[in-house]
C-alpha cells in the first residue's frame, strides 16, 4: 500500500489564523493515525503580502502545539526544497509543458483592461470572470503582442464543455460543469506561479496522497483536477474541511476577537487546550467525550467522522476547556507556566523578578479558579501590591453597619496580632470562635475581613490567603480598613 503523505502549506503573509491551524491539525492527525508522513511547505509566491519573520513564527507555533513535521524547511527530506520561491524552475517547466500541449495559453491583457472588464460585468450584473479574449489568438497576433514588449501571464485553457467530479472523502462526489469555471492564471507576469499551478506541481513532486484543506478551496478543486490530468499526474484524494464560523454564523474573522494562534498563546491558553478544542470543531468520537489528549486523538481520529456542518467557534467553551487543562497541571507545572504572565502583567510597581517560592504559594490558591494563564495576574494582584482601591461600603456585610464593622475588624486585628502560629489551620477555629463571641454569623465577619485584606468580595479561601500573605501584611490591611471606616 502507498504510504499516506499529507501536507500543511501556509503562506507567510502574517501569523497563523486559527482556521489554518485547524487544517494543519487534521492533516497531521490523519498522517499520524495512518503512520504516514506530514510535510510543511511554505507557499511564498505572493511577494507583495510576504511578512518578514512569518516563516519562523509559523514553525514556532507548530512546535508549541506539538505538531511535529517529518519534512520541511530546515528538516530536510527527499522532495525539497520546501519553500516555493526556491522551486521556480519546476513551475516554469510545468507551465511551458501546458502551453506546448495546448492546455494553456499566454494572455496579454493589461491590468487596466481586466479592471474595466470587471466593472462592466458588475454594472451589467454579469457573472465575473475573464472573457478569454487571448485564448484563440493567432500566431501573428501573439507575435505582435510580443513585439510590443508585453510580458504575458499564462492561463489554463479550461474545457468549455463537459464536467469534472471531485471524489471528496467528506462530501462525497461533487460535480462542476466546465462552463462555470474560469481560465485561471497559472503563471504571473513576474515569473511567479499562482497557488493553483504551484500547489498541483508541488503536491505531485512531494508525492502527497491526501490533500486536506478548507472547504473554501472546493470550488478550485475541478480546475486542479484538470491540471493534474493535463500534466499527466496522478490525482490525490481530497478532503475539504467544513468552514469555521463565528457566533453570528459568518466566517471567523478579526471582528470575532482573537483569530491567530499567537494571540491565544499570548492570552495564556495551553497548547493542549487548543489542540483538544480545534479537534472538536468538525470532528467527534461520540456525543459525550470532550477531553482528548494528543495521543487519544491520534488513536481515534478518522476522516469518516469529520462533519459536513460548519463549526461555530465558542470562546466560552474554549475558556472552560482551558480551565479544565489548567486544573490537570501539578502545582509546580502551573507555577512554571504562569510565572512569565505574572512577570509581564502584574503592575509596574511590583518588584521584578518576583519571588518564585512566594509566588508558587499564591498560585496554588487560584489554580482552580483560573481560566487562562494571563488571568492569573488579575486574580493574584492583591498578593503583590499593598495599595489598591475598593469601595469602603464593601467592608460592611449584610446585617451590619459602619460602627459594628469597625468594632469587629478592630477586635479581629487585636486577636490576630496575638495569634501564634499564624497559619490556616490555626486561624480558622480562632476566627470562628471570635464571630460567635461578637454575636455575628461567621460569614459576616469573614466577609468584612476578606474585603479588608484583598479589596474584593470574591477570593480564594480566607484563611489560606491570610496564611500566604503573612501576619504583618494582614494586620496592616485590617488597620487600613478600620481607618477607612473611621473617616
Amino acid at each position: 500500500m502507498t504510504q499516506v503523505r499529507t501536507r500543511f502549506a501556509p503562506s507567510p503573509t502574517g501569523f497563523l489564523h486559527i482556521g489554518s491551524i485547524h487544517t494543519a491539525l487534521f492533516a497531521w492527525l490523519y498522517a499520524r493515525q495512518q503512520k504516514g508522513v506530514f510535510i510543511l511547505r511554505i507557499e511564498d509566491t505572493d511577494n507583495v503580502r510576504k511578512v518578514e519573520g512569518a516563516v519562523e513564527a509559523i514553525m514556532d507555533d507548530l512546535r508549541w502545539l506539538g505538531l511535529d513535521c517529518d519534512e520541511g524547511p530546515g528538516l530536510g527530506g527527499q522532495h525539497g526544497p520546501y519553500i516555493q520561491s526556491e522551486r521556480l524552475p519546476l513551475y516554469k517547466v510545468a507551465a511551458q509543458k501546458l502551453v506546448d500541449c495546448g492546455a494553456a495559453y499566454k494572455c496579454y491583457c493589461s491590468q487596466e483592461r481586466l479592471e474595466q472588464l470587471r466593472e462592466f460585468q458588475t454594472n451589467n450584473k454579469l457573472p465575473p470572470g475573464y472573457d478569454r479574449r487571448c485564448r484563440n489568438l493567432t500566431d501573428a497576433e501573439r507575435a505582435e503582442k510580443e513585439k510590443e514588449g508585453i510580458t504575458p501571464v499564462i492561463r489554463f485553457k479550461t474545457p468549455l464543455d463537459g464536467q469534472t467530479t471531485i471524489h471528496d472523502l467528506i462530501w462525497g462526489d461533487v460535480t462542476f460543469k466546465h462552463n462555470t469555471l474560469e481560465d485561471l492564471v497559472l503563471m504571473k507576469s513576474d515569473g511567479f506561479p499562482t497557488y493553483h499551478l504551484a500547489n498541483v506541481v508541488d503536491d505531485h513532486d512531494m508525492q502527497i496522497t491526501h490533500v486536506i484543506r478548507a472547504e473554501e478551496w472546493m470550488s478550485s478543486g475541478p480546475c486542479h483536477i484538470l491540471l493534474y490530468n493535463a500534466l499527466g499526474y496522478e490525482v490525490p484524494q481530497f478532503a475539504h474541511l467544513p468552514m469555521m464560523l463565528g457566533k453570528d454564523r459568518a466566517k471567523l474573522g478579526k471582528r470575532h476577537g482573537s483569530t491567530s494562534i499567537g494571540q491565544f498563546r499570548e492570552e495564556g491558553y495551553l497548547p493542549e487546550t487548543m489542540i483538544n478544542f480545534l479537534a472538536l470543531m468538525g470532528w467527534s468520537l461520540d456525543d459525550k467525550t470532550e477531553i482528548f489528549s494528543l495521543q487519544d486523538l491520534i488513536k481515534y481520529f478518522t476522516i469518516e467522522r469529520v462533519s459536513k456542518t460548519s463549526a461555530v467557534f465558542n470562546h466560552e467553551k474554549l475558556e472552560w476547556l482551558n480551565g479544565v487543562y489548567i486544573r490537570k497541571l501539578t502545582p509546580e507545572e502551573f507555577a512554571k507556566k504562569a510565572m512569565p504572565f505574572l512577570e509581564r502583567w502584574l503592575p509596574e510597581s511590583v518588584k521584578k523578578p518576583i519571588n518564585p517560592v512566594y509566588t508558587g504559594r499564591v498560585l496554588a490558591l487560584v489554580q482552580d479558579r483560573a481560566r487562562t494563564l494571563k488571568e492569573t495576574a488579575a486574580l493574584t494582584e492583591y498578593f503583590f501590591v499593598d495599595v489598591y482601591e475598593y469601595n469602603s461600603t464593601d467592608l460592611i456585610s449584610k446585617g451590619m453597619d459602619v460602627e459594628k464593622t469597625r468594632q469587629a475588624l478592630t477586635i479581629a486585628g487585636e486577636r490576630l496580632a496575638k495569634q501564634t502560629p499564624f497559619d490556616a489551620a490555626s486561624l480558622e477555629p480562632m476566627l470562628r470562635a471570635l464571630a460567635e463571641e461578637l454575636g455575628l454569623k461567621a460569614g459576616q465577619l469573614f466577609g468584612s475581613l476578606r474585603t479588608a485584606i484583598t479589596g474584593r468580595t470574591a477570593t480564594p479561601p480566607l484563611f489560606q490567603m491570610m496564611d500566604v500573605l503573612g501576619k504583618e501584611r494582614t494586620l496592616y490591611r485590617i488597620q487600613d480598613a478600620v481607618k477607612r471606616l473611621e473617616s
